[in-house]
């Protein structure tokens, strides 16, 4: 059975050297035999059918492929339809009052428990707020991701260790969605 997925690469085409031409990113995904590769905007969205493998081998997969093809390292998260869908739906904050750039999920590579962030006082982050779902943190930021405290806070590295996390805004979240949906 062929099941659609979202690649999800961390940090490429945001400056300095990691550059990953989208046109390039689709060939690489359809030279591994994925079907119907598309990409979403210029940085790190892509959507494919496969019909073999799992999350985290097509995740490998991908990894290795761009790791050879272009030469350097680039974390990958795949998820398929289903998990797409599920995050969307579990939204604990009013996703339809509020505007996209006030609203993000960081997706995870496994699942987090809430002692990771124990030491993040949410009190002395409001209005800002995050909450944690499965293998995601929702994060509303009233006044925006580029200007939150909140999110440099919970980006630190002992906080993440062990952990590929990259955030996408709900605008995003919402597409790769609608963008892995089946439609025939």
């Amino acid at each position: 059975m062929t099941t659609m997925y979202a690649a999800l690469l961390r940090g490429i085409n945001v400056g300095g050297s990691r550059k990953l031409p989208m046109a390039d990113l689709r060939a690489l995904l359809e030279g591994l035999g994925y079907e119907g590769a598309r990409t979403y905007l210029q940085s790190g969205q892509a959507v494919f059918a496969c019909d073999h493998g799992d999350e985290e081998s097509l995740a490998a997969e991908l990894t290795g492929a761009i790791e050879q093809r272009f030469g350097f390292l680039v974390d990958v998260l795949v998820r398929d339809h289903a998990y797409l869908t599920s995050v969307r739906d579990a939204c604990p904050f009013p996703a339809d009052r509020l505007e996209a750039k006030q609203l993000h999920v960081t997706y995870f590579s496994r699942p987090v428990d809430a002692g990771r962030f124990a030491e993040v006082d949410p009190a002395a982050y409001l209005p800002e707020q995050f909450r944690l779902g499965d293998r995601a943190l929702y994060l509303h930021t009233p006044d925006g991701l580029g200007r939150s405290k909140l999110a440099e806070c919970l980006s630190r590295p002992r906080l993440t260790k062990g952990l590929i996390a990259t955030t996408r805004n709900w605008n995003t979240v919402v597409k790769l969605v609608e963008l892995t949906a089946r439609t025939g």
